[in-house]
């Protein structure tokens, strides 16, 4: 997983002027198109195990709920033997429940260690499609300015290379290079707020789930008292 989240990071932060540049001055769109496809392969990635976590989760927490309900039968026959004096009993029940309670505390341990990481993969998905987006739309406008290029390189022998584009090259390719740019610009500060919004809702979230679980773990309770 963490191999997994370890490529993403590298796509969520790769230059993307500097596949820009490249792809002005090879005079092709390979370099934006592999960039493209490892990204739309990583999604795929994502999603898959995201999903495997979200089942783990499920699983842990089904034994988490059925072990939780066997420590409080346990406790109940705890008080229940040494109300008739036998301790024998008593003393094995009480093996039981802290076995069983240990089980609780690993399974909570485990649940909270693979939330974590399923909210990891989401956020990481979020970044990474507000990418892939940016540089599909970018690649459109790069596939123009690259066909400009070569009909004025044909027409107007001036034109030394493509690595004039955004220098002292023909102002008309210089423009749009440079608007490009600036749409890059404007794409990544829009995802990084994206991704700051996301980080609040997940903490909000989290933080719900939270109260939801100690509030029926409440009713769970006074439901046993009033038993």
């Amino acid at each position: 997983m963490a191999t997994l989240l370890d490529k993403v990071s590298t796509l969520i932060s790769a230059n993307l002027h500097a596949l820009v540049d490249q792809a002005l001055k090879a005079n092709s769109l390979a370099v934006i198109d592999q960039y493209i496809r490892q990204v739309e392969d990583n999604l795929e990635n994502l999603a898959d195990a995201a999903a495997t976590v979200g089942a783990e989760i499920k699983s842990i927490r089904r034994k988490l709920d059925e072990h939780e309900k066997k420590s409080k039968d346990l406790d109940r026959a705890v008080d229940a033997f040494l109300a008739e004096n036998n301790e024998t009993a008593a003393a094995s029940t009480q093996s039981q429940l802290n076995s069983t309670l240990q089980l609780v505390g690993t399974y909570q341990q485990q649940i909270a260690t693979q939330e974590a990481e399923y909210q990891k993969l989401l956020d990481a998905r979020v970044k990474l499609e507000a990418r892939l987006a940016t540089m599909k739309q970018q690649r459109t406008e790069l596939q123009a300015l690259l066909e400009l290029a070569r009909s004025k390189e044909v027409v107007v022998k001036t034109i030394k290379s493509l690595d004039d584009l955004t220098g002292s090259g023909d102002t008309d390719i210089s423009r749009i290079a440079q608007s490009i740019y600036a749409r890059l610009d404007k794409a990544t500060a829009a995802t990084e707020i994206r991704a700051a919004s996301l980080d609040e809702q997940i903490d909000q979230v989290l933080g719900r789930d939270l109260i939801n679980q100690q509030l029926a773990e409440r009713k769970k309770k006074l439901a046993d008292k009033s038993a």
